[in-house]
Formats: structure tokens, sequence, C-alpha cells
């Protein structure tokens, strides 16, 4: 059966123009030029991908993201003009699963669309419910995190990064491996991001006056020594 793809971008041309090529590569398009429009068609219809603009009319882009998550998991990319990296950081907060700046290559976006509908369609790995880092403790099934006594609660980006790191204690794991594994780029992206979350996920796990539990290998990327 062929992939379905929810289009919300309002530039006409341009959402008019990726329907034509991804009808050409055999998916299914639906299209949406308004946020409100859009969120109602994400869920009320099964898609596999959802092509996801920022800057959309009656409801905006970070909005419509955040409110198909409390709904869905249908692997989102946001369509943005804006590259900084704490905008991008802000997409990919509201629920995002990877994003791409205008202008772009329709060669690019088709292989971000391949690299999410192939993660999500592979079968599930049976994996431990409980990752455990001296007196940090992670329920993956709960998604409770404690460090002693003490509650932390993680943004879903942050809960994966932590995973990431837990699931490879003593290994050196570098940025573009983390965004790989973490955001799901299959191009070469800004680092930054990676730096960003680090700093948020040490801020919530680490204690006043006591050695970050996450270490930075300098020049490579980070790592949690057991």
């Amino acid at each position: 059966m062929d992939k379905s793809v929810l289009v919300i971008e309002d530039e006409k041309n341009l959402a008019r123009f990726i329907e034509l090529e991804l009808q050409h590569e055999g998916y299914e398009v639906t299209l949406s030029l308004d946020g409100r429009k859009g969120l109602e068609r994400a869920i009320e219809g099964e898609f596999d991908v959802i092509l996801l603009d920022l800057m959309l009319p009656s409801l905006g882009g970070m909005e419509v993201c955040r409110r198909i998550r409390r709904l869905k998991q249908t692997p989102v990319i946001m369509i943005t003009a804006r590259d900084s990296v704490m905008d991008r950081v802000s997409g990919l907060d509201s629920g995002a699963d990877d994003y791409i700046v205008k202008p772009f290559a329709i060669e690019e976006l088709l292989a971000r669309i391949r690299a999410l509908t192939r993660r999500t369609s592979e079968p599930a790995k049976e994996k431990v419910s409980v990752l455990v880092h001296k007196d940090l403790c992670v329920n993956l099934d709960s998604h409770l995190i404690q460090r002693g006594d003490t509650e932390i609660v993680l943004t879903k980006r942050e809960f994966d990064l932590l995973q990431m790191l837990l699931e490879n204690q003593d290994i050196v794991l570098t940025r573009d491996r983390i965004l790989e594994k973490v955001w799901g780029f299959d191009s070469e992206v800004e680092t930054n991001v990676v730096d960003v979350y680090i700093r948020h996920l040490r801020h919530k796990i680490d204690q006043p006056n006591v050695q970050s539990y996450i270490e930075t290998v300098r020049g490579t990327g980070y790592v949690m020594r057991s």
C-alpha cells in the first residue's frame, strides 16, 4: 500500500510542488493550506508522515504539532524558513521528529521522508524496561526518572537523549551519532542542538557541587561512564 503524507503548508505554489513530486514518487498526498484545518485532518486521518510548515494562518505550526502529539505519534517534519539553533530546538521541542529549512531540494525532503517511514515500520526490538546509572533510575515504560528520592521531569527529546547515553555507558557518542539516533537526521546539520540539550539535561539530572554524570569528550562528544 502507498505511503500517505499530509502536507500542511500555506504557500500554494510550494504546497502544489510538493504534492506533485510526492505523487510522482508514489505517495498519497493530502493538502491543507491552513493550520487549524490541517490539525483537524491530522487528527481525523491516518498518515505515515506529516509535513508541517512553521508559519501558518489561524494556528501556528508549533501549536499544531503540540496538539497532534497529545493524541498521535505520527512522524512530523517541520518546514521552516528559520535556521537558528533555538528556532530548531523550539520546533523539535514541540514534538517534531525532523526539520527542513526553506529553500530545500526535493531530493533531501524525499530522503527525510524515507528515513522516518523506514524507522517507524521497523519491528520493535525487545529491550529492558529499567536503566540504572549509580543512583539514577529510568523506567522506559512509565518514563519515571529518579535520582535517589528525587523525581525528575524531562521533555521527550531530553528523555530520548538520556536513554541513549544510558544504553551506551562507557561508549563515547559523537554529536553526529546522537543526532542520527535521537533526531533522525540523515544529512549534515548543525550539531549545536546536541550541546543545547546536554546542558538542559545536566541542569535537570545533576546535583550541586557534584561532578556531572555526563562527561564531555573534547572534540568528540559525550559519555556516561560506569
